[in-house]
């Protein structure tokens, strides 16, 4: 039985407007063309808009009609990006299987990450909690066994929801809802089943298979297998990670210096580790620093020769620190380790070296390096992340890395 979640951002264009704008939260925001220019259409709204019958895809005209007192204003795609790539990032940390549907929502299959994070319901919360705390935005989720039940089930308690789908308990969920809330039914269809008596989704599956195709001809089958709760579609990731990321959230805000290094070393090992499981090396590294006022600094560098190693990525991670001037004027709720420009292993790994070896072969010591972080994995893989951490890391760790 798989474990399917689907996460889909409440409002998010308006959402970020409001983030970003404290004196827009609790009132009406409109994302979309001007009002005045008497063109375009509403890409996105906030829930107080909403009230005002407000919807995306609606004339902007219309909606100012609707509401006058709004407060309306154009789409800032790169920001909006921006906090996308930080969510998918987070998704990431819970499983390699992420399909995206857009920029604010899409499906993990999580099958394989119970026995790290406990059950479906667990990792939704999870998911949920690590978005609002890098974000500051909430999303909706539903947890169920295959897509097609995880997206209605994410749409159930907006905004802020958490719905499971007991697989014992699917026709319980699906066949109370309107037959709309099927996939591949727009208005004709669904006049046409209603002129039959076909008004829930429990009502079309109880037609039967040769019922439902009787009116609808064979794509007919396909609505009865939905109605039926059956989906065996995969989560299709669709394309290559481009980077391999992992980021802290702090208990408390912090300027301690030595507390942001061994969180620093703790990413630094935790993007190591997954580096090799994805059998990659990268020739990037770029560290992520975010204060309490939600403000972000990014450090990047281009390294000379690809790796997969702690020590390395470690190194350069604590150099872009220094490059940011930070000694602890600012206090810091989140940092974060990412490894970029990713390619296949080619044997050379950077300086500096994890031993002291005087005068010895440099290609001696790669391997060793090598042969130790293997070792590390291979006693993580048995006995869990925890079974062995290095000693740095274990008085004062920060919050569990994520």
């Amino acid at each position: 039985m798989r474990t399917i979640i689907h996460v889909d951002m409440d409002a998010f264009f308006a959402s970020v407007e409001q983030l970003d704008h404290p004196e827009y939260r609790g009132k009406p925001v409109i994302v979309g063309a001007r009002p005045e220019s008497g063109r375009g259409v509403v890409a996105a709204c906030s829930y107080e808009a909403r009230k005002f019958g407000i919807h995306s895809a609606m004339p902007i005209t219309i909606a100012f009609r609707r509401c006058p007192e709004g407060i309306y204003v154009t789409p800032r795609g790169a920001r909006y990006k921006e906090i996308s790539r930080e969510i998918f990032r987070v998704f990431g940390d819970f499983t390699d299987l992420v399909e995206p549907l857009s920029i604010d929502e899409g499906f993990l299959d999580v099958t394989g990450s119970l026995c790290l994070f406990g059950t479906g319901e667990k990792i939704g919360q999870l998911i949920k909690e690590r978005v609002f705390e890098e974000t500051g935005l909430v999303a909706s989720v539903g947890v169920a066994p295959n897509k097609f039940l995880a997206k209605i089930a994410s749409d159930i308690n907006k905004p802020d929801g958490l719905c499971v789908v007991d697989p014992d308990r699917v026709f319980e969920f699906l066949h109370p809802l309107p037959i709309k809330r099927l996939w591949g039914v727009g208005a004709k269809t669904a006049d046409k089943l209603s002129s039959r008596g076909v008004r829930t989704i429990g009502d079309l599956a109880h037609l039967g298979a040769d019922g439902v195709r009787a009116i609808l001809g064979p794509h007919g089958l396909d609505l009865y297998r939905l109605a039926m709760g059956e989906d065996d579609r995969e989560v299709e990731t669709g394309r290559e990670a481009k980077s391999i990321g992992n980021e802290v959230t702090f208990s408390e805000d912090t300027a301690d210096t030595e507390r942001v290094k061994r969180a620093l070393l703790a990413l630094s090992d935790k993007v190591a580790g997954r580096l090799r499981k994805a059998g990659v090396e990268t020739l990037g590294v770029s560290i992520k620093l975010r204060d309490e006022k939600f403000s972000t600094i990014t450090r990047s560098v281009t390294l000379e020769k690809p790796t997969a190693l702690t020590g390395v990525i470690y190194h350069y991670a604590l150099a872009l620190l220094s490059e940011t001037g930070w000694h602890g004027e600012r206090r810091f709720r989140l940092v974060g380790v990412t490894a970029n420009k990713l390619a296949e292993p080619g044997g050379h790994l950077s300086q500096p070296e994890l031993f002291d070896t005087g005068e010895a072969d440099e290609r001696l010591v790669r391997e060793r390096e090598g042969r130790a972080a293997e070792a590390v994995d291979l006693i993580r893989s048995k006995f869990g992340v925890e079974a062995l951490k290095r000693g740095s890391l274990v008085p004062g760790d920060p919050k569990k890395v994520k």
